[in-house]
This record gives structure tokens, sequence and C-alpha cells, in this order.
């Protein structure tokens, strides 16, 4: 059989791995793409979107509680099933939709992973192809707890695609996937466990605004467990024993269901990188400044995937692909610099960041002055009768800008995207008090944070 030859194989049906490839299809060039799992890849499927579906009604659910008794008779109540079946009309075209448009842009598709052979040449679907540039872009699956009993820990993607919601469920990890599915759960009626091997969730973000979080969930009935190490699951007859340890002691506790929340790596164990001569390391495929691999300059890397050093956000894989995707168009140009990203926790109340924190700012030797305020009563929660809005802003003495921002708000998330572009743009704190926003909105308290 003849060996197909392409410009471009991308490895990856997700945001990064399809923008390179409709780029690169559009200047004429001959491409593939390849995925082992439905195309559209995890933010549309798997991830993000479908999560933020959710998280929505329970957003809802929770306007309605504050203002119980203040003009709403009753609480809501909630429909998992309904739930899955508005979630699905997002995510069940994505497939053919993507497959449908990658096809309209003359992209052959291929439905597993492929392997590398050598530095250019790939298997897949038992056929053997060469690619003069080849991009990976598998993104991160979950990471595996090598303990006993792991075959019956389920997965962030089994919890997007429950039928039914069971009436216990332990989260293993207090990161950001596992304290918005908490939250979701324990809204819609869940009793929730949270084992977690820190003293605290959230170890990425401000202590103090994650301290207003942490008290908001346990408030909800999420049990935390903190401090612990999880070492075995075991099958009982209907609930599954989470044994874990802490203060050098074994304790247990039991649920219907026990998800692994712990993380995400790489997705790459199944490329036979040392095949092509692809160096990786912990956090992706090894890239420097241009995004292209240090040993096989024929392999490019985007998305969350590579080892850039940005975070694994669904916008840094779309600026990753643009910068491989113009240098693998146009020679080696253009560089990774990346502005201050932003990150949003979505839970009841939205927790967003942007910046260094308090230590990172100690650390790189900043003098700064820290202001650090709960706000309940300002307007915008007060009419929401939302009981816990704080945050903690960073500001340099010299040059009067913004070194980082950390806010817990119902709208955390949209009043962040304010701060990139304060930050971004190095507008003063007189700058941005000089602005006129409307009012009363949340984007116009952020003027009262500086």
């Amino acid at each position: 059989m003849a060996i197909k030859e392409y410009d471009v194989f991308v490895i990856g049906t997700g945001t990064a791995g399809k923008s390179v490839a409709y780029d690169c299809a559009a200047e004429g060039m001959k491409v593939a793409i390849a995925d082992n799992q439905k195309f559209g890849g995890t933010c549309a499927l798997r991830g993000c979107d479908p999560k933020k579906v959710m998280y929505g009604i329970t957003e809802a659910m929770q306007l309605s509680q504050n203002l119980k008794g203040k003009g709403i008779v009753s609480v809501p109540e909630i429909s998992w099933k309904d739930l899955q079946k508005f979630k699905s009309t997002f995510t069940d075209a994505i497939p053919f939709s993507t497959e449908k448009k990658l096809k309209d842009a003359g992209i052959e598709m291929y439905h597993q992973s492929p392997k590398f052979l050598d530095e250019n040449t790939l298997s897949v679907e038992g056929k053997t192809v060469k690619a003069k540039k080849i991009v990976i872009a598998t993104g991160h699956k979950s990471m595996e707890l090598k303990i006993p009993g792991r075959e019956h820990l389920r997965i962030s993607d089994d919890f997007l695609e429950m039928e039914e919601l069971p009436e216990t469920i332990v989260f293993v990890g207090g990161g950001y996937i596992g304290m918005e599915f908490a939250h979701i759960a324990a809204r819609c009626g869940a009793n929730v466990t949270v084992i977690e091997t820190e003293p605290r969730p959230l170890g990425q973000f401000d202590a103090d605004i994650v301290s207003h979080l942490t008290k908001v969930s346990e408030d909800l009935g999420i049990n935390f467990i903190f401090n612990a190490m999880v070492s075995e699951v075991e099958k009982l007859q209907k609930n599954y024993r989470v044994s874990f340890q802490k203060n050098s002691k074994t304790e247990s506790v039991t649920a219907r269901m026990v998800f692994n929340t712990t993380g995400r790596v790489p997705s790459i164990d199944e490329l036979d990188l040392e095949k092509g001569n692809v160096a990786f390391e912990k956090k992706g495929v090894s890239v420097n400044e241009f995004l292209q691999n240090t040993t096989n300059k024929n392999v490019y890397a985007c998305g969350d995937v590579s080892a850039s050093g940005a975070l694994p956000l669904t916008p840094t894989s779309s600026q990753e692909a643009r910068i491989v995707s113009q240098n693998i168009r146009n020679g080696n140009h253009t560089k990774l610099n990346f502005p201050p990203i932003p990150s949003v926790v979505f839970t009841i109340p939205q927790l967003a960041s942007i910046g260094l924190t308090e230590e990172e700012a100690k650390e790189k030797g900043y003098d700064f002055v820290v202001e650090y305020k709960s706000v309940p009563h300002w307007f915008n929660a007060k009419r929401m009768n939302a009981e816990v809005y704080a945050y903690k802003t960073l500001v340099d003495k010299k040059r009067n800008i913004i070194l980082g921002a950390h806010i817990i708000a119902p709208a955390a998330g949209e009043m962040i995207n304010l701060f990139v572009l304060a930050m971004c743009g190095k507008l003063t704190t007189e700058n941005l008090k000089a602005m006129i926003f409307a009012y009363p909105t949340w984007g116009n308290d952020i003027k009262g944070m500086v």
C-alpha cells in the first residue's frame, strides 16, 4: 500500500488542533487530522461548555434561594434528567458538525490516535503516513490514581454523562474540577464529600479569597477532609468505601459514586514519542519559544499538551494554535509571549484570579500595596442578597499598576476580564478610576477595588 504524504498532520480535534488544521488548509496545504475520541475536543464535549450549561441551572436555583421571602415564594426543584437533556443539545451535534467542517475544508480525517514510527512518519488506522510537519494537540486527560481499587473511580467525563444523580458522592481532589462539580452536585441534592491532600482546596489561588469559598461550600453541605491521602477504594454491596490516611491513621468514608478529580496530565502516552525523537516532560511535549519541539524540529505542540508554561485553558490553547499556525506557514517568526491570563472557578459564588498572588509578589521582591476587603454590603451583592463578596488587589507602589486581582463574587468571571484590560494596557489605578462605567454594574465595582 502506498504511503500517504501530507504537508501537515494534526493530532487532536480540540480548539488548538482544529485551528491549526483550518489555517494550513486555507493556505493550500495538504492537511490531515486524527483523534481517538469523538471529534470536537474536551472543552466543547467533555469540559468547559457542558459544565457551564449544568452550572447555569444551579445559578438560577441559588438566586431563587437568596431572594426567597423577598419576592420569590419558593425555590425551584431541579430535574437532573431534564438538565442532562438540555446539556446534550449543546454537545450531541458537535462531532458531526466538526467532521463536516473539516471535510468541507478539504482536511482528511483519521479516527485513531497515531503512533510515531520515525521523525516524520506515523502509523494510523493500519496505514503509514508521512508529514512534513506534525502538530501534537492532544490536550489533557484525567490523571490515574495508582491505588488499589482505582478501577472503581469515575472521572469528569462520567459526571457530565450521569443519567441519575447519586445520593452520595466523593470527589478525590479539591482542585477547580472537583470544586465545580461538588457545587453542582450539592445544589442538585447530593450529599458531597471532598478529600484533598492539602490543608485547603484550590491551592493555586489566593488563600484568603479561597477561605470564603470554603466557608460557602461547607454551608452548602459539602464535607471537606483535608490533609488526607486516599489509599484504597473498595466496592461494597451498594456503595464504595474510600480509605485515606490522615494524621497517621487510616479512616474511610462511603458513597454511591467516587470521582477522581485529582488533576489532569498531558495525553501523550499512546503516541510513541520516543520513536519520533520527540522530547517530552511531566508537563507535556517539550517546546521552544516557537512552540516547536526541542529535539524534533518537524513537530510542534499547542494547547494543554505543550509544556509551554501557560495555564491549561481554552483561551491559551487558541493563542498557542495561532502561534503554531503562523510558524508552520511562514517559518519561525512568531514567539510565545503571553499577556496576563485570568482563571475562573465556576462555583457559586465564582472565584476569579489574574496576575500574582500576595505570596508570589513577595517572592519576586515587589514593593506593593494590598487591599483585601469583604464587601457584601456593596449594592450589587446586596440587591441579590448574596452573602459573600470579597476581593484582594495588589498594586505596585512605584508604577501604580495592578500586579494581581483576586475576586469572589457572583459575577467574578466577568469582572476579572476588566482587570485583564487594565493589566494588559498597563493602566494605572488613576487611569482606571478616571473611566466612566455603566452603573449599577458589577464592572463598575472594580474602580473601588484599587
